[in-house]
């Protein structure tokens, strides 16, 4: 985590220009925090196989916290979720303008596809990693979920059609998160579809984790704004605190069972991040200091 989080704070956004704010409001929400989820998992994999690619790889997992970063500000935006709080800072437009958070927003997305398309990897490989996040990160993906979440306020969806909603949102992201590492280090094409299909999950259980914490923690506990999801297709709203509890349990334990399944250096890689993350849910609940945004 320390080696990715000096690599970002020395490759923050550099843009010189006569505008007052604009590089600010560019490298603002990364330097907030955050979790660093998507880019631990594409290093812990690169780190597993192919340790001395992890420099070459350093700017794709800041591609991926760039891409999520601008997923976030536009996220909190009023004309979707109006969001005043976000990894224990104001948001980007209460912070300057709603102008502002767009196109600061809008920048984190392109540059995220420049850094992957200069870094110091394979051409050949560079092209499936834009390929990839573009994929999930675009209209069949992120952007999807986000539209069905906007679309469907007060219109309440089946179980079935709120995991599709969030498995776009949010899944896709944590997923090509690992498969991008597994491109990177170029591991056999099933191994990469085991991984994906096993981040799907680990990001649907992520969300469930949020929807619980959103659910039960303060502003200040978790960081972002809470309580803010009356209107949407949460798991909370659709099965309730318990039900959904026992949904999260459910699924963190099949995702244990798989991961165990996994080669010795995969799991080596990545149990750091499974033994913190797969029950947070529970660890939030009693200890709910311990959350530091997304």
């Amino acid at each position: 985590m320390q080696r990715f989080e000096t690599y970002l704070e020395q490759n923050l956004p550099k843009v010189t220009s006569f505008h007052p704010i604009y590089e600010e409001a560019l490298g603002v929400m990364l330097k907030a925090g955050g979790k660093r989820f998507r880019p631990m998992l594409l290093l812990s994999i690169v780190e597993a196989y192919e340790p001395m690619l992890y420099e070459g790889a350093l700017p794709v997992a800041l591609a991926m916290e760039m891409f999520h970063t601008y997923s976030l500000i536009h996220d909190d935006l009023p004309a979707m979720d109006n969001a005043d709080l976000r990894r224990g800072h104001q948001t980007l437009h209460k912070r300057f303008d709603e102008v502002t958070a767009i196109l600061a927003g809008d920048a984190l997305n392109s540059d995220a596809f420049y850094l992957i398309a200069k870094a110091p990897l394979r051409e050949d490989v560079k092209i499936k990693l834009v390929e990839l996040l573009a994929r999930d990160g675009g209209s069949r993906g992120m952007v999807l979920g986000q539209a069905l979440d906007c679309y469907f306020e007060n219109k309440p969806l089946t179980l079935d059609e709120v995991k599709i909603l969030h498995t776009n949102k949010t899944a896709k992201l944590i997923a090509v998160s690992l498969q991008m590492g597994a491109a990177i280090v170029r591991l056999d094409t099933k191994v990469q579809q085991a991984l994906y299909d096993f981040g799907i999950d680990l990001g649907l259980l992520f969300q469930i984790q949020d929807d619980i914490i959103d659910e039960t923690q303060s502003e200040e506990e978790a960081g972002k704004t809470t309580g803010n999801d009356g209107d949407k297709n949460s798991f909370i709203n659709l099965l309730g605190l318990e039900r959904t509890v026992q949904e999260a349990d459910s699924l963190a334990h099949d995702l244990q069972e798989r991961f165990e399944a996994f080669d010795e250096r995969l799991q080596e890689a990545l149990r750091p991040l499974m033994d913190q993350y797969l029950y947070r849910h529970k660890t939030k609940m009693c200890h709910p200091e311990l959350d530091s945004g997304s």
